[in-house]
């Protein structure tokens, strides 16, 4: 049987795009990704999923696809949709392309509370009828899963790299605990387009600031 499993990378951070990952493979070689020790990459060094990332595409069928700040802030201010249906619309994306691959089975890490529910909505978008098992911690229980985290975590990580060297630049790890990221929020909310606008580290940033400009033209 072919199968197929999905997941993401960056959600939380307040910097840089949402990576979707689809990872492919003939039920019989899932020894293989073991092998190579494929498990959630969470669970896994940077430099082992750097290690691994290349033995995962060659071991499987795989598509990457990165949503932008823009658009995930699109969804998120949205009456109509949100963060789940727009991780759904992408899964979806994923799976309908892998049709010619003859995925009869697809494992999807849950981002929602009710994988019902958001297993009901992927249905709805899917051009095709592969058994869906939509699960949290789908990363951790199934192989396929934690190869679709690697490729998703490791693409994301290099995208994060690209952004800091392009525009000169450390923001840490772009996720709003982190303190060096929570101050360049502060101090640059206004200056580079690679913010989620949507994320209240970056609305309470602008507002402050623009508080203050008020407070100052008022002298």
């Amino acid at each position: 049987m072919i199968i197929a499993g999905i997941d993401e990378a960056g959600r939380g951070p307040v910097i840089g795009p949402i990576v979707m990952a689809i990872a492919v493979i003939d039920e019989k070689d899932l020894p293989e990704l073991e092998k190579i020790g494929v498990k959630d990459s969470k669970l896994i060094t940077p430099a082992n999923r750097e290690r691994m990332i290349g033995q995962i595409k060659r071991i499987c069928k795989y598509e990457i696809i990165a949503v932008g700040p823009a658009d995930i802030d699109s969804a998120v201010e949205s009456e109509t949709t949100n963060l789940n249906w727009l991780e759904a619309d992408v899964g979806a994306k994923l799976i309908n392309n892998q049709q010619k691959n003859g995925v009869e089975k697809v494992f999807v890490d849950c981002p929602s509370a009710n994988p019902k529910a958001y297993t009901d909505y992927l249905r709805q978008k899917l051009s095709y009828k592969p058994k869906l098992v939509v699960e949290h911690k789908a990363d951790y229980k199934y192989l396929i899963v934690g190869a679709a985290s690697i490729l998703a975590k490791v693409t994301r990580d290099h995208a994060i790299e690209e952004l800091k060297k392009k525009h000169n630049v450390n923001f840490g790890s772009g996720y709003p605990a982190d303190p060096v990221t929570a101050q360049f929020v502060k101090d640059k909310y206004d200056k580079y387009d690679f913010f989620r606008k949507s994320w209240g580290t970056w609305k309470t940033a602008a507002k402050k600031a623009e508080s203050k400009q008020k407070t100052l033209s008022g002298f």
